[in-house]
């Protein structure tokens, strides 16, 4: 494979669901012995995509369609059920808030940890330190335990910390939505600035005119299945068009 790759081959995913699971501790002991109750609920289904080296590729689809679980599998989080997901590359991402942060440690602390996590030495992460803490903004607030940060200090630094490890692929969920305007003004041209390098980008957001004017290309997911792939205008046209026929028959069954 080349370097900053990512080939999905007919990957699914599901996860067990527990019906009636116990409210309490002696619920439970009296359950013991007893075969619990549980559904498959398949997540993604059948999914086949490829992201070549140096793109910008998107992610969009209602809540629950499978686009957050998409990427962590990319990631490594999760495992596909079935299926292979295959990259080259070092790979970084920011998928939730806090993702990869110890709470009971400092803002730097954490920098020296997410850094051993992506195999890059504690002489690496101390060169970059600097760039850290200045894009991320928290200033003093580096030597602090992070569990005192609050959400927009989480995402900054995470973002910070994601952006300046020389990634090869870059994985980035909507979470950078909580930070300021000024903020995500500075995520996105430094993600342009990544990309002008060859670094992929692969972006979940809802904000479908944003992402027609990052993206190299779309996929649209619905309900755990790769319904378009394509030119980013076309396949927002096709998504928004399904959304409102969607809104008109819930308006009409309502009626």
């Amino acid at each position: 494979m080349t370097v900053g790759s990512i080939t999905v081959r007919d990957v699914s995913k599901k996860f067990r669901l527990e019906r009636n699971r116990p409210s309490s501790i002696k619920e439970a002991m009296l359950r013991i012995g007893r075969k619990s109750e549980a559904d498959d609920f398949w997540v993604l289904r059948d999914i086949d995509l490829d992201i070549p080296p140096g793109s910008f590729f998107g992610l969009i689809g209602h809540n629950g369609s499978g686009k957050s679980t998409l990427l962590r599998l990319m990631a490594g989080i999760h495992r596909p059920t079935s299926g292979t997901i295959d990259s080259e590359g070092r790979l970084s991402a920011l998928l939730e808030l806090g993702s990869g942060f110890h709470p009971d440690l400092t803002g730097r602390e954490n920098v020296y940890l997410n850094g051993a996590m992506l195999g890059l030495s504690r002489k690496q992460m101390a060169a970059s330190m600097d760039s850290i803490i200045d894009f991320s903004g928290i200033g003093d607030f580096i030597d602090e335990p992070v569990k005192i940060y609050s959400s927009g200090m989480y995402v900054r630094l995470g973002f910070a910390v994601s952006v300046n490890v020389d990634p090869e692929i870059l994985l980035v969920d909507e979470v950078i939505a909580v930070g300021d305007e000024e903020f995500q003004r500075r995520c996105m041209s430094h993600m342009n600035m990544l990309r002008e390098r060859g670094t992929t980008i692969v972006l979940v957001s809802h904000n479908t005119s944003l992402m027609s004017d990052l993206c190299d290309r779309l996929g649209w997911l619905d309900h755990g299945r790769l319904v378009d792939v394509g030119e980013p205008e076309d396949v927002v046209a096709n998504y928004l068009e399904a959304v409102e026929t969607g809104d008109r028959n819930r308006l009409t069954t309502r009626d």
